[in-house]
Parts: C-alpha cells; sequence; structure tokens
C-alpha cells in the first residue's frame, strides 16, 4: 500500500514538472546527494560564519539537477529547519536566515553571495 501511495504521489510530481517519474527520482536522489555533500563540507570546514554559504550551494547544486533535484533541497532544508527550530533551540531569526540562503540557492542565485572572507577555496 505506501508504494502505490509513493507511486501516485510521484506520478503527480511527475505531471506537474512534465518529465518523466524515473527522471524526476533520479534528479531527487542526485539533489539529495548534493545537499548532504554540502552538509558535509560544511561540518569538514568547520568554518565561523560558513553556515549560510552551504545551504546556499547545497540547494543550488541540488536545483541544477531540475525539478527532482529542488524538490529534494526544498524537502531536506525545510526538515533541517524544523528540526533545528524545534529541537535544538537555535532560534526563528537564523531559521530565517537559512531558509532565506536555501531559496537563494534553489532559485539559482549564486551562492557565493554567501560565502565568508577566508573559506578555503576547496569548498
Amino acid at each position: 500500500m505506501k508504494l502505490f501511495v509513493y507511486l501516485v504521489l510521484l506520478s503527480l510530481l511527475c505531471a506537474s514538472a512534465d518529465m518523466s517519474p524515473i527522471r524526476f527520482a533520479w534528479d531527487a536522489m542526485g539533489g539529495a546527494w548534493d545537499m548532504i555533500r554540502a552538509y558535509k563540507d560544511m561540518r569538514e570546514a568547520n568554518y565561523i560564519g560558513a553556515d549560510k554559504y552551504f545551504h546556499a550551494r547545497g540547494n543550488y547544486d541540488a536545483a541544477q539537477r531540475g525539478p527532482g533535484g529542488a524538490w529534494a533541497a526544498k524537502v531536506m532544508s525545510d526538515a533541517r529547519e524544523l528540526w533545528q527550530s524545534d529541537v535544538s533551540g537555535r532560534g526563528a531569526e537564523d531559521t530565517r536566515a537559512d531558509q532565506e540562503a536555501n531559496e537563494w540557492g534553489r532559485s539559482g542565485g549564486d551562492p557565493n553571495r554567501y560565502r565568508p572572507p577566508g573559506l578555503p577555496s576547496k569548498y
């Protein structure tokens, strides 16, 4: 039953994106990987003030894959911010700023807008 519901939802998403379900799912998986890679890079860099850059970069990279990637980026970003605001207690202002960077990246904005001075070029 769960598989059927998943397939119906995936079909609806694909119909609205005007693409095949396989392509949408492939792009969504790639977009999820882009988001994970940005998170890993953020943890590795451990650079003060770089949080928003990695938010924007992960969303940008995922959205470049197409509607499936943008969808995955939005779902993952929203879930992270929900957790962050409810569980970690970082506050509404930080969540708002993170979501602004997420949307900037997903809409095709250059992530370097949020790049802090001195962040190694590796990132």
